[in-house]
């Protein structure tokens, strides 16, 4: 990695922590939360790899104790919280939205981006988080994780179509900002 990928996942690690606090009670066992937009802008900007390690850091983060969820979890705790699903998911996110923003054509899309961010964003999410939920949470079974997890579905869409939005801005300001296509 060169110094100038070092500092993107050190950067944009920074900016999924800066979202942290922005987070609505819905009542529940998790916030509506705004780090989940910095996951996807991970992905979407950096692409897979640095995407991936930017979101792996903070989850390292997260681990070793730092208040960096917004669900408030810290440390081993995060792994037996109803969030444990989501909390883990979340560098799988990145790498999936990065990938599929890689493998658009270039320039990228806004409507290409917040595609990915939506497989990346909501499917892969959900598809993790949902299952953890239903697993740690003592009140609610896979269905009512599910129906649970339908109350974020608005605001994780209107969350990927401004990823995508920026994410696509971005590479038209900084073409060079994700990795070369392989053939």
């Amino acid at each position: 990695m060169t110094a100038r990928d070092l500092a993107l996942v050190a950067a944009f690690c920074a900016l999924i922590v800066a979202l942290v606090p922005v987070k609505v009670p819905v009542g529940g066992a998790a916030p509506i939360v705004l780090q989940n937009l910095g996951i996807m802008l991970a992905g979407a900007v950096l692409g897979a790899r640095r995407g991936f390690l930017a979101v792996l850091l903070f989850l390292v983060l997260a681990l070793a104790g730092l208040p960096v969820l917004g669900s408030g979890a810290r440390g081993p705790a995060i792994l037996t919280g109803p969030t444990v699903g989501y909390a883990l998911s979340y560098p799988l996110v990145a790498l999936v939205i990065g990938w599929l923003v890689e493998r658009a054509p270039r320039p990228v899309q806004a409507w290409q981006a917040v595609l990915a961010a939506v497989v990346g964003g909501l499917v892969v999410c959900h598809a993790l988080g949902i299952p953890g939920m239903a697993w740690r949470s003592a009140r609610l079974d896979l269905a009512g994780a599910a129906a649970f997890a339908l109350t974020f579905l608005p605001g994780d869409l209107v969350k990927a179509v401004i990823a995508g939005v920026v994410a696509a801005a971005v590479h038209k300001a900084v073409p060079d900002l994700l990795p070369a296509r392989h053939r």
